[in-house]
């Protein structure tokens, strides 16, 4: 079969296919953070300690000392358990909690310092020399090892004058149930917040925390502009990258049946800067029992579907063994 080729017209142009069409973005679909500032997920700080997190989570942090569980007697130590219990029951199911245990580097202006006051007489060498040591003890104290432990909660508001009152009211309930375990706690400012989070994005402690508020109309930057690393790198799936400083990050699933009391406390003795974080949320008394039952009904399902797996192998075996007999039965008939 011969095919003609149609003559072209004299004042025809060659039309030549157009450049690949671009592909425009979906709608509804945006980028991921393209600088370090961005990915600190925050919005904003304000200076009374509460922090805008994203749309309408507004959060606020407050600060608690340690008691001495494992040095009190086992009555001791089952009361503060049981108080403890309490305390995290006491929180309503809407009420994101974080409790944050932090360990960091020792750094300049430690809030541990010796409060000896100078004076010119005749023991002031020793009295200097006597301070000198403590500093020196205090820095050299855990390894230089500062543990700080936090707990962080949050509300939903429209605004931040519609938080407030109800971030005070949250944070007067946990004062009052620290202070029934014997615990001292206070709120943290947003210049504190902020400080901490810099020494976790920078640790070490090589580099100082310089920051006022008055800084932010002065130049026109944000606050984590004053406490961003200089770059993050999140390509090597656990393991990430802050500025000079490498770091892993893991999730703990704890499937035990017992658990020792003594864990928290072991993992917060590594000689090593880390943060453990424990997400809190919990549950509405009718809803966990709902929940508990269902759990007890799936187990006795599982028993009873193994406890008849049992009966039908025995079953099965004993009607193997009258066939035997009945076999041999016919065969000495034969």
């Amino acid at each position: 079969m011969q095919t003609q080729k149609r003559a072209a017209r004299p004042d025809a142009k060659r039309k030549r296919p157009a450049g690949r069409p671009t592909k425009k973005p979906r709608a509804g679909k945006t980028s991921g953070p393209q600088t370090a500032q961005q990915t600190l997920p925050y919005r904003e700080m304000y200076k009374d300690g509460i922090c805008r997190v994203d749309g309408r989570l507004y959060t606020k942090s407050m600060e608690y000392e340690d008691i001495n569980y494992q040095l009190a007697q086992a009555d001791d130590q089952s009361a503060i358990f049981d108080g403890y219990c309490a305390f995290l029951n006491s929180f309503d199911s809407s009420l994101p909690v974080q409790l944050s245990f932090i360990n960091h580097r020792s750094r300049p202006g430690s809030k541990y310092r010796v409060n000896i006051p100078r004076k010119t007489d005749s023991y002031s060498g020793m009295r200097d020399e006597y301070v000198e040591m403590l500093e020196g003890q205090i820095a050299k104290s855990n390894n230089g090892i500062v543990r700080t432990k936090l707990i962080t909660f949050g509300v939903t508001a429209d605004s931040p004058a519609a938080a407030k009152p109800r971030l005070e009211r949250v944070e007067a309930d946990i004062s009052g149930n620290f202070k029934k375990l014997g615990v001292q706690s206070r709120p943290l400012s947003g210049l504190e917040r902020l400080e901490i989070l810099h020494g976790q994005l920078h640790p070490g402690g090589t580099e100082p925390f310089s920051f006022t508020w008055g800084q932010i109309p002065a130049t026109g930057l944000s606050t984590k502009d004053f406490i961003a690393p200089e770059s993050f790198d999140f390509r090597m799936g656990r393991l990430f990258r802050m500025g000079a400083t490498w770091g892993a990050a893991s999730y703990m699933q704890i499937m035990a049946s017992e658990l020792s009391d003594k864990l928290l406390a072991e993992l917060l003795e590594v000689d090593a800067e880390m943060t453990i974080t424990m997400h809190i949320q919990t549950v509405d008394q009718a809803k966990a029992i709902k929940t508990i039952k269902g759990k007890v009904s799936d187990i006795d399902k599982m028993k009873v579907e193994e406890q008849q797996k049992a009966d039908s192998y025995h079953n099965a075996k004993q009607m193997l063994v009258c066939l035997i007999i009945f076999s041999r039965f016919l065969k000495k008939k034969s």
